[in-house]
C-alpha cells in the first residue's frame, strides 16, 4: 500500500543524516510495521528489524546489560539476526518498541553513536503505559500514522488521476463535470463504507466482498474492545461506555457529546480522562469547541465541551450497525447507492474528522455551527 508518510521518513533520513531517530506512532492496526520496512527494504543497503513483542526475553536484557558497550550490543544482535550491516547505510527497526522500553531509552546512546539508523514504532493504545520508568530520548522525532485518506485509498484502487484532477478543478474553481463528479462521489461513499484501515482496504481489493471486510473490521472492533479492558486500568468502563455511545451520539445530531446518555450523574470531571485515553490511543478523534472562531482557535478551547468521532469511518459503519453483530450487506449496498433511511450526515461528519487530522490538524468546533457547514458542504 502506497502511503504519504513514506515520503516524510524519506525527507527524516535525509535531513537528519543520522542525528536523530525517528518514531511512528498509530493506533493498532494502521500499517506502520508494513510501510517502515517497506521503506528500510528500498532506502537502505541493508536493514534489521526487532520486533520486540516477539522478540525472547534474551535479546531484551541485552539493553539493560550492554547500555555501556555498544560495541558488544550491536555485535549481539546482528549474530542473533544474521546480519552484517554497513555503517551509515543500514537502519534498525524497533518494532513495537513499547514492549521493551530500555531499548527506546537506548536511542539516545545508539543515536550518539552514529554507526546506523533508527526507526521506532509504537501502538500508542499501549506507549504511554510502558514510559515511567524511562528518560524519553530528546532525539527522538516523531511522526504520527493515521487511516489511509481518500487518496491514498484511491491509489491502492490503482487510480492516481482522480484527486490530480479534482485539486486541478478546484484551483480553477471550474466544475468537474456531471459524469466524473459522480464517479468521484461513488468512490468516495466506497471510501467512507470500507474505511482507511490497510487491511480492510487490502480485503477490498483482493475479494470485493462485504462480507469479508465487514468480518476484517469486526476483528479490529473486538481488538480495541480487548485493549480497551487490558490498557485502560480503572477508566476501563468509563472509556467502553463512551465507544459504545459513540454513533448514537452522531446519529442524534447533538451539538456535544451528551454524558446524561451515559448516566444521569455523570459529569465531564468524572469522564475526561476516559476521552483523553481514547483520543490518545487514536481509537478516536475528539472535537473541542472553541468559542471564538478566530485564528488561535486553541486560546479559547473549551475541554468539557466536544463531540467524539471514530479515527475511521468504515469502523464506525461496523460499530453502528451491529444490531445482529454484523452489518447485512443490504446496509453497505443502500450507503453506495445514498439510499440508507438512517442519519447520513453521521458518517459525512466523521469522514470530515477523520481526514482533518489525517493532514494534521486540530479539530474545532463552534458546536452550533459545525453540523450546518458540514452538511452544507456535503450538499
Amino acid at each position: 500500500m502506497k502511503r504519504k508518510i513514506y515520503n516524510q521518513l524519506r525527507e527524516w533520513k535525509e535531513t537528519s543524516a543520522g542525528t536523530s531517530a525517528m518514531m511512528i506512532e498509530a493506533a493498532r492496526r494502521i500499517g506502520k510495521s508494513y510501510i517502515v520496512e517497506e521503506f528500510a527494504r528500498n532506502e537502505y543497503d541493508d536493514y534489521l528489524l526487532i520486533n520486540f513483542r516477539l522478540v525472547s526475553k534474551e535479546v531484551k536484557e541485552w539493553f539493560d546489560l550492554y547500555l555501556e558497550d555498544l560495541d558488544k550490543l550491536l555485535l549481539n544482535l546482528q549474530l542473533h539476526y544474521n546480519k552484517r550491516l554497513k555503517p551509515r547505510r543500514s537502519v534498525i527497526i524497533f518494532d513495537e518498541v513499547q514492549d521493551c522500553p530500555r531499548a527506546r531509552e537506548a536511542i539516545k546512546f545508539l543515536v550518539a553513536d552514529g554507526r546506523f539508523d533508527y526507526i521506532e514504532t509504537g501502538s500508542l493504545i499501549s506507549i504511554k503505559k510502558n514510559v515511567k520508568d524511562i528518560v524519553i530520548p530528546s532525539e527522538e522525532e516523531t511522526l504520527e500514522m493515521h487511516p489511509m485518506d481518500f487518496e491514498e485509498f484511491l491509489w491502492g484502487l490503482g487510480n492516481e488521476t482522480l484527486m490530480p484532477f479534482v485539486e486541478d478543478c478546484f484551483e480553477r474553481r471550474v466544475p468537474m463535470g456531471q459524469g466524473l463528479h459522480r464517479k468521484a462521489m461513488d468512490l468516495f461513499r466506497l471510501y467512507m463504507i470500507v474505511g482507511g484501515m490497510p487491511q480492510a482496504v487490502l480485503r477490498y481489493i483482493e475479494t470485493k466482498d462485504f462480507h469479508k471486510i465487514e468480518a476484517v473490521k469486526r476483528q479490529m472492533l473486538t481488538l480495541y474492545r480487548n485493549d480497551i479492558h487490558k490498557y485502560a486500568d480503572n477508566a476501563g468502563t468509563k472509556v467502553t461506555a463512551i465507544f459504545d455511545e459513540i454513533p448514537g451520539q452522531l446519529q442524534k445530531h447533538e451539538k456535544k457529546f451528551r454524558l446524561s446518555a451515559i448516566s444521569s450523574s455523570a459529569r465531564m470531571r468524572d469522564y475526561d480522562d476516559a476521552f483523553f485515553w481514547l483520543n490518545d490511543a487514536r481509537i478516536v478523534n475528539c472535537c473541542y469547541n472553541t468559542t471564538e472562531p478566530s485564528l488561535g482557535l486553541r486560546l479559547n478551547e473549551s475541554r468539557t465541551t466536544l463531540k467524539c468521532y471514530m479515527a475511521d469511518t468504515g469502523l464506525l459503519i461496523s460499530h453502528a450497525f451491529n444490531d445482529r453483530g454484523t452489518v447485512p450487506v443490504e446496509v453497505y449496498q443502500k450507503l453506495i447507492l445514498g439510499k440508507l433511511d438512517t442519519n447520513e450526515g453521521m458518517l459525512v461528519e466523521n469522514v470530515v474528522a477523520q481526514m482533518l487530522a489525517a493532514a494534521g490538524h486540530r479539530l474545532f468546533s463552534t458546536a452550533s455551527r459545525a453540523t450546518r457547514m458540514l452538511k452544507r458542504a456535503w450538499r
